[in-house]
């Protein structure tokens, strides 16, 4: 009958209960009166099919989608994985980490791969060369597309491998050329060519509620999908965002944007979606939620993080949170970083700069080929340099013995006698400006205050304290 809605997919407890796709939704529901059902979205489900490419990027250098519920990937990158299988099983459970069941098929032949795992048994199989006959002979014929498999199915045939069997001059003069493809395909003949995907420029992915949301809960699920996507898709690229925003679309009309600016560069979903819920659920909307989406509007390479002995991600991890926290809420100049000047004066070498990933490296010539102050700054960088330095120095009042090695001094009222002394490192510059300086510094060990770098000013022969070493 027109008009009659039928069962597109099933889950675990539905199939259980005896439902099965092409069941009219009313006998459906009779089997099982508990059982949800949601409308099936094509377009929805191929977003979430081209993020799932995306995110298998690192195992394949490219991926074709096989809609409604597979793909294509190339599997040219196998003796990476410990071969075919190998590569089979990293997938799978790659796909289990996002949520997905699956089924992995490596064979020559698109038609062999994707019927094999659409119909077959093994969770990962390897069809190899020239074998591709024998794993198709046992399959249904609704292995085959569409309505394909119609004409050998009213011959009594139930099987590919029945069809495959079939002269192959008898099933060209009956079915033409349709037909003597089909036939090809059941013999493991199969010249399909591989067409990657081409990716999206932009980062995007969008969720359509069931029903408007009036409150958070509901919502919370959309974001973790949206998130989930977004975090694999940017990891199959290798990249991190910086900024999203994240689109509510409500119901019957209205919308509200929210951007959301990381601290650290990051692909990690479970971070996007704990800080995408803290901005999102203070929201006050004066309509419920009917669709939201997220965007990335910059994004980074993703480097990695390299953890030594005693490191504790989850402490970073919980203070990425904090400093997006931050950003988010009190603004992005809340944050900022120190970044080096071109000048050799200490104390003005380093200002205050936006907190922002750092840029694609140039080339180490180019780096070279910066000014002369600028070479100078890279090659101090080299030696140590205290983590606390003061905005200006501060004058000491030194106890030098008659060598004019400093013995002690006096700081807020308190004599520090020096144990350790190291030194001197000679800096001078900017003697074409009406402020030039001469400089001796030397690493000191103040005793009940510890190590701090001291200089001795060539012009009047004091001593000031620079910065204070943690």
């Amino acid at each position: 009958m027109r008009g009659q809605r039928r069962v597109a997919f099933a889950s675990t407890s539905a199939l259980k209960a005896g439902v099965r796709p092409g069941m009219t939704l009313t006998a459906a529901t009779a089997l099982e009166p508990g059982l949800r059902h949601f409308d099936y979205r094509p377009e929805d489900e191929l977003r979430a099919l081209t993020a799932l490419g995306e995110a298998l990027l690192p195992l394949a250098p490219g991926f074709q989608l096989c809609a409604p519920d597979g793909l294509w990937l190339d599997a040219g990158a196998a003796h990476l994985c410990d071969g075919e299988e190998g590569l089979g099983t990293r997938m799978l459970s790659l796909c289990a980490e996002l949520g997905y069941r699956a089924h992995v098929v490596v064979a020559s032949e698109a038609f062999t791969s994707r019927a094999v795992a659409r119909h077959g048994a093994r969770r990962v199989e390897v069809v190899a060369p020239g074998d591709s006959a024998r794993a198709l002979a046992p399959l249904p014929l609704s292995a085959l597309e569409g309505r394909e498999g119609a004409a050998f199915s009213a011959l009594g045939l139930t099987t590919l491998g029945e069809v495959a069997a079939l002269p192959v001059g008898a099933v060209a003069a009956r079915g033409g050329a349709a037909g003597a493809r089909v036939h090809a395909r059941c013999r493991g003949e199969d010249d399909t060519p591989f067409v990657p995907a081409a990716l999206e420029e932009v980062l995007e992915e969008r969720v359509v509620l069931d029903f408007p949301a009036e409150s958070f809960e509901p919502l919370r699920f959309a974001l973790k999908t949206l998130t989930d996507r977004l975090g694999a898709r940017l990891s199959g690229r290798c990249r991190a965002a910086v900024r999203l925003t994240f689109t509510l679309k409500l119901d019957p009309s209205g919308q509200r944007q929210v951007t959301l600016t990381l601290a650290r560069p990051t692909a990690r979903a479970k971070l996007l979606h704990e800080l995408a819920r803290h901005r999102l659920e203070e929201l006050r909307l004066e309509n419920p939620v009917a669709e939201v989406s997220a965007r990335v509007d910059e994004h980074s390479e993703d480097g990695g993080q390299q953890l030594a002995l005693g490191d504790a991600p989850e402490g970073d991890a919980a203070l990425e949170v904090v400093l997006s926290r931050l950003a988010s809420t009190l603004g992005e100049a809340s944050l900022f970083a120190a970044g080096l000047e071109a000048v050799h004066r200490p104390e003005a070498a380093h200002g205050i700069r936006a907190f922002r990933p750092p840029e694609a490296r140039r080339g180490l010539s180019a780096e070279l080929l910066e000014p002369g102050a600028r070479r100078a700054s890279v090659s101090a960088a080299s030696r140590e340099r205290p983590s606390r330095l003061l905005a200006e120095p501060a004058c000491l009042e030194a106890e030098v013995a008659e060598s004019g090695r400093l013995l002690a001094a006096r700081m807020e009222g308190r004599r520090h006698r020096v144990t350790a002394l190291t030194g001197p490192e000679r800096l001078g510059g900017e003697w074409w400006s009406e402020t030039p300086f001469q400089r001796d510094y030397y690493r000191v060990h103040f005793e009940g205050l510890g190590p701090a770098w001291v200089f001795r000013d060539g012009r009047d022969g004091r001593f000031y304290l620079q910065g204070l070493f943690d």
